[in-house]
């Protein structure tokens, strides 16, 4: 029996990516990245990611065919992330997946970004239900709870700010580049939790990270201002042993009200080395197995959009050619489209 092939795009904020997958084996996941371009502004600039997913998009599917070893006719389901992401990046990999699926008459499979951020932990180890999913990322901060594939339930979520955009915006004040999450992450080794900084946890399972940015950022300006000299390294140690903390400490409470089996971390902010540490060494003492993917898969590409899109195309989750993008996609609408 010949083995599908699902070719997946993603283009939700500042990485074009073109993923191959024949069955369950990933072919090839070519990535263009626009980060350099975004530097300089301290953030990603909607307008021109979209301007350079338009240029990069025909050379990253190129690239992509050619790891592969594929044509675009041999070519099964034609997968693309919908949403949630930016409005303009989001169109361009639809309109480039809703050409390839009209030109070769095969089925278009939308797939929500954060549910294939889930699924990227299946490149090393598969998911074991019920489970608890921490969704962590420049845009996002969420706990999903699914009970089997293809089944999701937000528990919690922050309801300002992402985590990830409150590094990124601390290193900005910081002086220490963009994106921030790498230097916060690095510097905090080197320093000591010695700033007294506000939690980011609300009630339930909720987060508002808006206070804790506000906060490290007039704690940067006051101190300029009165001529003194920040202690960067405490001050990051400080930052991310809070906001992570919150999190780590609100994931071991769900885990154990929903009676989780697995808990999984996904997004940008799932790289971070003290999230990870955390994760390993205080989940498996309450009997639950952490599924931490490897660096590449927590980034922004196309291999986790295939590995979603494969269970979507046994299901039969197919759009027609006139699909919409939706920034706002909820997780739980995965199939409303």
């Amino acid at each position: 029996m010949k083995e599908r092939i699902i070719l997946a795009i993603e283009s939700s904020c500042d990485e074009t990516a073109v993923a191959i997958m024949r069955g369950d084996k990933l072919l090839s996941n070519a990535v263009s990245t626009q980060i350099s371009m975004h530097q300089k502004y301290g953030g990603v600039m909607p307008e021109l990611a979209s301007r350079l997913h338009t240029e990069n998009i025909v050379y990253t599917l190129d690239t992509a065919l050619k790891d592969a070893n594929i044509k675009l006719e041999e070519v099964d389901a034609f997968a693309v992330t919908r949403g949630p992401g930016l409005i303009g990046a989001l169109h361009v990999g639809l309109q480039a997946a809703k050409t390839l699926a009209l030109l070769y008459n095969k089925p278009l499979i939308p797939v929500h970004h954060l549910a294939a951020h889930i699924y990227a932990s299946e490149f090393v180890k598969p998911l074991v239900f019920p489970l608890l999913a921490i969704v962590v990322s420049g845009g996002n901060t969420e706990f999903v709870v699914m009970k089997k594939h293809l089944d999701f339930t937000t528990i919690g979520e922050t309801r300002d700010d992402a985590i990830g955009e409150c590094y990124d915006k601390i290193a900005r004040v910081l002086n220490l580049g963009y994106p921030g999450g790498i230097p916060i992450d690095r510097l905090a080794k080197e320093g000591e939790a010695t700033y007294k900084l506000p939690s980011p946890a609300l009630t339930g399972y909720d987060f508002s990270f808006s206070g804790l940015k506000t906060h490290v950022i007039n704690l940067v300006n006051n101190t300029k201002q009165r001529g003194e000299e920040i202690n960067v390294p405490n001050l990051c140690a400080s930052f991310q042993k809070v906001a992570i903390d919150a999190i780590i400490k609100k994931g071991l409470k769900a885990a154990q009200e929903y009676k989780v089996k697995q808990v999984v971390i996904a997004g940008g902010v799932s790289a971070n080395s003290y999230l990870r540490s955390e994760v390993l060494a205080k989940f498996p003492k309450i009997g639950v197995d952490p599924a931490i993917p490897p660096l590449w898969c927590c980034t922004d590409q196309a291999a986790m959009i295939a590995k979603l899109a494969s269970y979507l195309y046994d299901e039969k989750v197919f759009a027609d050619y006139d699909l919409g993008v939706d920034p706002n996609w909820e997780i739980e609408d995965f199939r409303e489209f």
